[in-house]
Parts: structure tokens; sequence; C-alpha cells
């Protein structure tokens, strides 16, 4: 999987003006410590957790009382606390930056474009504020929005994180019982909704998913436009009211913030639902902030004014990551809409116009850029761009490569990883290491993270189960709806006494990296052998004839077999010439172990809503066991040719 050479290695001048060298400088004066180098430094990270989180605070000047203490039960991972004393508000530390500057850019397709300044952004919070503590919502109040990605999306959740309402989100596009099985547990008292939005250049109606997502929840409703007729909808429903009518009576006046403890509850937010209803995830203000600072500021390097774009939606914790980007000063790019309308240059017509620093994406997109034969490189100016994010499920080598080759040769290439489960990245880049090919550059500061076999004991080059040992600020504060803690515990303790268990394969690399192999609940177990199913796509993937694959393993003969599931480019048919190249790639790229019993040629392939595949829905099917919640699906039709195929049968 390595190369002999890494594809880019900062020099020391760029090292030397980062965020993350200043830090760990400024960490050495004041705690008068010698680090030799990062790997140094990282360590002190987790073995001093309290020095660390504080300097983190400090150092990026979080408005709040910090208070004396830094963590109690600090050895508990589920009784740690941190920062029990502190008060903060976590808009605040949003809207701290003023002027006429760009906070927000906002593209909608080719349909809409906008802006807000600064100013205009705490203007349009003050008056949300106002009009929400109007209409009765307070602390610990739930908002609940099925909106775009948009500039009036990030001001609405300010309003409601500035008096110390609890934000929920998910994109339009979920269907009816998507929206109810996620926001029909955490009881709102206001709903939002967009009146349409554009999808492939066609305008999508809501109209009438609104009116019945409305009637169940049957609280009053805010309608935002976008792509519709907002007056119309809102007319419709029996409490609706559109966003001029809601702040009209209201004027710009100077934001107030509530202090809030630092535990208090920002965001629910929800697992993907795949497999039984949506668990209700709730972080915390001050454990998001923090988390977040540390990631932008000094893994990211982001800097006040530079350009921060991540294409994502509202329903993945992406959208959550990207907002915070605002409490250091950078002007956040929005984007909603397919990023191949009406091209596949949109996103990077976008990073050139605007001059993104930070281009964040997912690993399926740069690979559909890749197979659709855009090169970037060659036809748009992105001097400004510093920095490529992928997430989302593991980006291949030949991503990685692609990336250097097709889109920009002096880029740092950060694939990183961590998810909804912490509203942040357990591994990520790092500006002073260089980016290995197929390698994520290693942990976040402040996060004990290591590999573990089955035995609970630390592997290295050997592929086990992603941990992290020790607690951080950003862990959920509870599951909603879980009492005693239960469901929490099950989630992330079970498999490891007061471990965190995140459910990926994973492996440490010769470089100190790490290789993500998939989810370890959809690993292949043929002859008792555990295969990341990553490593198969990794070959597949490469193949011109095969547009994306899906994998599982199904009972066969008391054992498993690998069964694979392509999607072919246009044109093209699953011969046995194909098979047989298909079955000589894996065997050669991976092992003889990763080649498939069962090659099938299907249309689709079924994923949510952010973009991932689910192979434990297919292989539910597979096996004729019902799918618990088909509407977490983007496409839920697409399980449908999974069902009964006589190929599976022999």
């Amino acid at each position: 999987m390595q190369t002999d050479r890494p594809l880019w290695v900062p020099s020391q001048e760029f090292i030397d003006q980062t965020p993350m060298k200043a830090f760990i400088d400024w960490c050495a004066e004041r705690f008068s410590k010698d680090f030799a180098d990062y790997d140094a430094f990282h360590d002190w990270s987790i073995t001093q957790r309290s020095d660390f989180w504080t300097a983190v605070w400090d150092h990026c000047g979080v408005i709040g009382k910090r208070g004396d203490r830094a963590l109690v039960n600090g050895d508990a991972m589920l009784d740690a606390r941190f920062f029990p004393d502190a008060t903060l508000n976590f808009a605040e530390n949003l809207l701290r930056h003023t002027g006429s500057a760009d906070a927000l850019v906002f593209r909608g397709e080719d349909k809409v474009q906008s802006r807000l300044s600064r100013d205009e952004l705490r203007a349009l919070v003050s008056r949300l504020q106002q009009a929400m503590t109007a209409a009765g919502i307070g602390k610990g109040d739930r908002i609940a929005a099925m909106m775009p990605n948009m500039p009036e999306t990030i001001a609405l959740m300010l309003a409601a994180a500035s008096i110390g309402a609890i934000w929920s989100s998910c994109s339009p596009d979920f269907g009816e019982q998507g929206v109810l099985d996620r926001f029909g547990q955490i009881e709102p008292k206001l709903f939002i909704a967009c009146d349409g939005y554009w999808y492939a250049g066609k305008r999508q109606d809501v109209g009438a998913k609104v009116q019945t997502v409305v009637k169940a929840l049957g609280v009053p409703t805010l309608i935002i436009p976008y792509a519709g007729d907002a007056q119309e909808l809102a007319a419709s429903l029996d409490d609706g009211r559109t966003l001029a009518a809601f702040i009209a009576p209201f004027a710009d006046k100077p934001l107030e913030f509530l202090p809030l403890p630092f535990s208090h509850p920002l965001y629910i937010l929800f697992s993907s639902g795949t497999t039984g209803i949506p668990k209700c995830i709730v972080h915390s203000a001050g454990g998001a902030l923090l988390q977040h600072l540390k990631e932008h500021r000094f893994h990211c390097g982001l800097r006040d004014g530079e350009k921060l774009f991540y294409f994502t939606t509202c329903g993945w914790m992406m959208w959550n990551w990207l907002v915070s980007g605002l409490a250091l000063g950078a002007t956040l790019c929005l984007y909603d809409g397919s990023p191949f309308h009406p091209d596949g240059n949109v996103l990077f017509d976008y990073a050139r116009d605007e001059q993104f620093a930070i281009f964040g994406t997912s690993a399926k997109y740069i690979d559909a850029v890749r197979k659709g034969g855009f090169t970037p490189v060659s036809t748009h100016d992105l001097s400004a761009l510093r920095l490529m994010t992928s997430t989302g499920s593991p980006l291949s080598p030949e991503g990685f490569s692609f990336v250097y080759e097709g889109i920009k040769p002096d880029v740092q290439l950060a694939s990183i990883s961590g998810g909804t489960d912490i509203v942040s990245c357990f591994v990520l880049g790092n500006p002073l290491k260089p980016v290995w090919r197929g390698e994520i550059q290693g942990p976040g500061l402040g996060l004990a993270m290591d590999v573990w076999n089955d035995d609970g004991e630390p592997v290295c080059q050997e592929k086990g189960e992603l941990v992290c040992t020790k607690a951080f600020p950003s862990m959920p504060i509870m599951f909603w709806n879980d009492p005693d803690g239960a469901k929490y515990k099950a989630a992330y303790f079970e498999r490891f006494d007061n471990v965190w268990c995140h459910g990926d394969f994973a492996e440490w690399t010769e470089h100190g990296g790490i290789v993500i192999h998939g989810r370890s609940d959809a690993t292949l177990n043929p002859g008792g052998v555990r295969i990341g199913t990553a490593e198969i796509y990794n070959q597949v993937e490469q193949m011109d004839d095969i547009a994306e694959a899906i994998c599982i393993g199904q009972d066969w003969d008391d054992d498993v077999r690998v069964v694979l599931f392509v999607r072919l480019a246009k044109g093209r048919d699953l011969t046995d010439d194909l098979s047989r190249a298909i079955r000589t790639k894996i065997r050669s790229g991976a092992s003889p172990r990763h080649v498939p019993a069962k090659i099938i040629a299907v249309s689709d392939i079924p994923r949510t809503k952010s973009g991932k595949i689910v192979e434990l829905a297919v292989r539910e099917v597979v096996h004729g066991r019902p799918v618990k919640n088909k509407e977490a699906l983007a496409n839920p039709e697409a399980l449908d040719l999974y069902a009964d195929l006589a190929e599976l049968r022999s």
C-alpha cells in the first residue's frame, strides 16, 4: 500500500508558519516543556489532558468563564467531565467577528447566489433571537430544521444557540418517515423547513411532505424562501409563518448571549438509522466548540479571513463542523444541490471564483471526478487552495494519487475520519507531517487513539478495532430518551471496558499514519479471517469498467463467502472476461482471500443521505431479513435489486 516516497512534504518554511507550530511553541513556553517533535507533543496532549485542553481554550481565546477545573473523573470514560465550572455561549464565540467582510457565501447550484457580511449575519441572528424568545422558545427547547445548506440555516442555528435552545437538522431530501423518525423523538417546539430546493437543475417540491410532517409534529412552523412559494406553503399550515413575518416585528439590536454550562446541550445529531430507529446523539456546546477550534486552527491551519468550504448537507455532521469555522474568522462557502450540475466542474468553478483555502468533500466525490475525466489542475486556478480534506468513507490510494495528479500537486491532502458520534474527527490531517498514499496522517491532538485486537491488545501494522482509551470533550453527553444511559453504553463501551470502541476496522502504518479498512460490523470473515471491505473497493474502483461496488459476506455452506456487487460504467457488460479481470485485480492487489466467490452486476447501490453505501442493509436483504428503516436511505428502492437473486442460490 505504501509508496517509497510521500506525495507531499511540508517545507520548513511552511511548518514555521503553521498555527500548529505556533501552538506547540506556546505550550512549550507556558508549561516549561521541550517537545522534541510532534509525536512528543501529542503524547503530552493525552497524558496531560487538563493542561492541554486548558491551553486550547486560552490560546484560541474562548469567550466565557473557564473556571479552575479542566477535568474531573478523567479516568472514567462515562463519568469524566471537562470544565465543570465553566460557562460560555457557543453562538457568542462564532459571532465574535464584526465588520463588512463576508461571513457566508452561498451558491444553490446555478440558480441562487448570495452573500452575508459579518455584520449582516449578526443583525439577522439578532432579529431571529428576539423572535424565538417572543415565541416562548428558551433554554433546553428543541428546534428542528429540514433545510438546505444555506445562510438562513446557519443564522437560525446561531439564534437558537444564543438562547440555549437545542438545534437538530436534516436535509430536505429526507422522506416523511425519515424526518419523523428523527424529529418525532425529540419533540421540537419549532419546526423549520424550506419551500423547495434545487437538485440537478430541477425544482424539488416539498409542500406535501412539510404538511404531513407538521401535522404529525403538531408544532408551529417557519417556512424559509428558497425554491418555491414560502407564503403559500406557510398559509396552508395550521400555525405557519414565513421568515419575513417571523422577524418583521423586530429591529436589529445588540445581541444577547445566555451564559451556559460547558456541558449544555447544543446539537442533537442522528445515527444513520439503517438498522433501526435512529439514535439521538446529544452534543455539548463546550465539547463541540473546543474540539472544532482545535481541528480548524491547528490541524487545518485555519486563519482569519480564509475561505472554508465543505460539500455537505444539513443532515451530515460535517455541516456542524463547517459552521464552527466562523469562530476563527473564516468565510464559510456554502453549496446546496448536485455537485455535478451543470457539470463536474461546478465546485472547482466555485473554488476558483472564491479562492478557497480549504476544500472539503467526500471520497466518493473525488472518485467520481476522477472517473468523469475532469482534471482541474489543467482547467482551474486553484492557487489559493492549500488543504483538501476527504471523509465519508476511506479514500482509496488511487484517490490520493488523483488529487496530486489531477487537482493540485502541492496541496496538503487530509483524509479524515470520525463521525456523528463525536461531531468531529478521531484521525485527521497534520500540517507538520508528510502525506503518504492511502494513509490518514495521524490521530488528533488530545485523543488517545489506538488499534486493538480482539483480546484488547494494541497492535501495529495489523488490522484491528479503532479505539480511544481516554475521555475527550466532544464525547456525547447522552442519547435522547436514554435515561439510564444503556443505549449510549451499548453503542461504544460493550466491546472493551472503559474504552471507546468506534466500530472502524483500522491499521497503524509504518509511518505512524492510519488506514481505515471499513466498518467493523461490515468486515468479511471468510474462513475465519477478517477482511476489510475497503481493501476490495480500492482494487475494483481503479477499473474503468466499474463505476462503484458494494461487498458483503453471505452465509454459505457453514462459512462466509465474499459477494461483490458492481455497478458498471455506462455501456459496459459483466462478461466472463471482465469477471476474470476483477478477480485478478483483487488477487494481485489485495490477496487471494479477498477474491469474491460471486460477482453480480446491479444497476444501483443503496446509500445513506450523506452518500455512504450501506453494506449492512444489503446483507440483510440477501439473507432474507427485513431492513428496519429504509427511510434512512437516499434510494431505498435500490434494495429491491438484491432480493431473491438467482446468482446467490448457487
